[in-house]
């Protein structure tokens, strides 16, 4: 089968598509025959070697994926052949779903219903148990509540949006001038261009953002959010901020993605009952995977998704 693979750190020229053997799943375990792959910010993280999660090279990227069991094996009894299927293998270890086909646990995929393509169900993953890790179980949202969103127009944050609005709170979310609209559209009760405008100087008491940047860019999210409020952050927090917040009550949570197949299923509940549609703006094929890789880095609106 063909899969891409790297020996080294680096840019998207290390990515490599290779031919190997065609893996056997072991006892729990199923193969996946790979349909659509989604691509992630942590794909180039990873690759870059700037958050070497899964260790040095060589190794596969890849985590977001759907497609249909192919072969099973000994004691699963959950999934059988020719099931479609979703899920995000062993995050926050190796996935290797940028690939044909991949061997996965039977128990960290989810049946994919007939009326999901395979390109929205492998897009909706990751960033759907982040919205979910985020809104639901770090902040316990309740309706009446207020959400600032950033980068709404974002993988993540297209889900959080909707998420929130599903749940009854007021969003506001801060967007790129292009992307205003669509994040309007996807239900935001206010959109602050950051262009152009600072949320800092017309956002207070807020009982939840959402950080998408961490670093320096938390101590300007707490400065909006209310006393024993949340921050929720998808990378590292400074210590100075941590203090911050613990002076005010706050909980400062840099989210951790520990994949339960539960959570994805509530996602997915969500998606089937028409309250989240996840957006796929662009499609490449596997041997293009640093294609998809660059063309993450222009501000698409929701996801990418390779297909093999």
């Amino acid at each position: 089968m063909r899969t891409i693979t790297q020996q080294v750190f680096g840019g998207t020229e290390v990515l490599e598509l290779v031919d190997i053997a065609t893996p056997e799943p072991g006892a729990g375990e199923v193969r996946v025959a790979v349909a659509a792959i989604g691509v992630n910010p942590l794909d180039v993280a990873v690759r870059e070697g700037w958050y070497p999660m899964i260790g040095e090279p060589p190794f596969t990227l890849g985590w977001d994926v759907a497609g249909r069991v192919d072969a099973v094996g000994a004691g699963v009894t959950s999934l059988a052949v020719g099931d479609r299927v979703f899920g995000m293998p062993a995050l926050p270890g190796a996935g290797n779903t940028y690939a044909e086909q991949v061997v996965v646990r039977a128990d960290e995929l989810v049946r994919t219903p007939d009326d999901l393509d395979d390109q929205r169900a492998a897009a909706l993953g990751l960033v759907a148990y982040t919205a979910h890790r985020a809104i639901v179980e770090i902040a316990d949202l309740q309706p009446g509540q207020r959400v600032l969103v950033q980068a709404a127009g974002g993988g993540v944050g297209h889900i959080a949006v909707q998420l929130a609005k599903a749940l009854g709170a007021e969003v506001v979310a801060t967007a790129s001038t292009g992307k205003v609209d669509v994040v309007r559209g996807l239900g935001a009760d206010e959109v602050i261009d950051y262009t152009r405008h600072d949320f800092t100087e017309v956002l207070a008491d807020l009982d939840l953002v959402i950080d998408p940047f961490g670093g320096e860019s938390v101590e300007r999210s707490l400065a909006v959010v209310r006393d024993g409020g949340t921050v929720a952050s998808l990378l590292d927090v400074r210590d100075e901020d941590v203090a911050t917040a613990a002076e005010r009550g706050i909980t400062l949570d840099r989210i951790r993605i520990v994949p339960r197949t539960e959570h994805l299923q509530a996602m997915l509940d969500h998606v089937m009952a028409g309250r989240i549609n996840v957006h796929v703006s662009a499609t490449f094929p596997l041997d293009r995977a640093g294609d998809a890789h660059d063309h993450l880095g222009t501000g698409v609106v929701g996801k990418i998704v390779l297909l093999p």
